[in-house]
């Protein structure tokens, strides 16, 4: 009887699953799985479509060529253009942002290329249209969420978008594996932190409470190798392909997928997952 307690129980556990991940990004609160998410194409262009579908407030120009969050404020989409990749991290346009296609796969043979580094070029204006231009506006939303059954530490993570339920799930689902992955919790990089990136004037996506950084020493960092910039080498990866799939499941990119890697980092940006499966699908 017990044994058949147990097995109705874990079915009932697996049902509800099923039933908040087919929930769409609407509800802030209920997790979406964007690998496996309808791809609703609506405008013809990808870059449009992929941000549409993240994130439902975005307003689009009729004619396609400007964006804004709150109707009043607009923000050029831009185009792809014949500049350095240095130019292009330093002030991406919002195409820009898409310029080289998420891997969606496990294979890390792209990151050999000089720069190939998917999500690292942001456009400055449209996080913070999208998020906050202020510390003690993205303060007002930030959101502990802790990781029981990998660590006993917590990410301070904002609720905007409902990035918070998005790494609640996804930390539920890791800690509910049949895989260990708590030692790459331990010790972690943290969250939130209000800051500009490293030598530049540009912030952090951990300034906006969308960024976590697991075990430092097992992700490593590019910079820590003495590696320069645009001849990264190889990288000694760790980071399992179920944890990094997973975090993806849930909109988290990962920085060891990047020439220039970061293989602690996990940052939201659903629209580069829903934009590569789109374009290379």
């Amino acid at each position: 009887m017990a044994g058949g307690t147990t097995k109705l129980g874990h079915l009932v556990a697996v049902l509800a699953t099923a039933l908040v991940l087919s929930v769409s990004p609407v509800a802030a609160c209920s997790p979406v799985d964007f690998t496996s998410m309808a791809i609703v194409e609506r405008t013809r262009a990808p870059v449009l479509d992929a941000l549409l579908m993240a994130y439902r407030d975005i307003e689009i120009s009729a004619d396609g060529t400007k964006l804004s969050l709150d109707g009043r404020h607009w923000i050029d989409v831009g185009e792809i253009r014949s500049v350095t990749p240095n130019e292009v991290l330093r002030s991406a346009t919002v195409s820009e942002q898409f310029l080289y296609h998420y891997p969606l796969n496990f294979d890390l043979s792209r990151r050999k290329e000089p720069f190939f580094d998917p999500g690292r070029p942001r456009n400055d204006a449209f996080f913070k249209a999208l998020y906050f231009d202020s510390e003690d506006r993205t303060r007002e939303t930030l959101v502990k969420v802790p990781a029981p059954g990998l660590s006993e530490a917590t990410f301070w993570v904002t609720r905007k978008w409902g990035v918070d339920c998005q790494l609640r799930m996804a930390l539920q689902v890791l800690a509910e594996s049949d895989e260990d992955f708590s030692r790459f919790f331990k010790s972690p990089g943290g969250a939130f932190n209000w800051r500009r990136i490293s030598g530049t004037s540009r912030l952090s996506p951990h300034s906006f409470g969308i960024a976590v950084d697991i075990n430092a020493e097992l992700g490593q960092y590019w910079k820590w190798t003495g590696a320069n910039e645009g001849d990264v080498g190889a990288y000694d990866n760790k980071v399992p392909e179920a944890l990094v799939s997973t975090m993806e499941r849930f909109g988290f990119i990962w920085g060891g997928k990047w020439h220039h890697f970061d293989g602690m980092h996990f940052e939201y940006r659903p629209e580069l997952i829903l934009y590569s499966r789109m374009v290379l699908q």
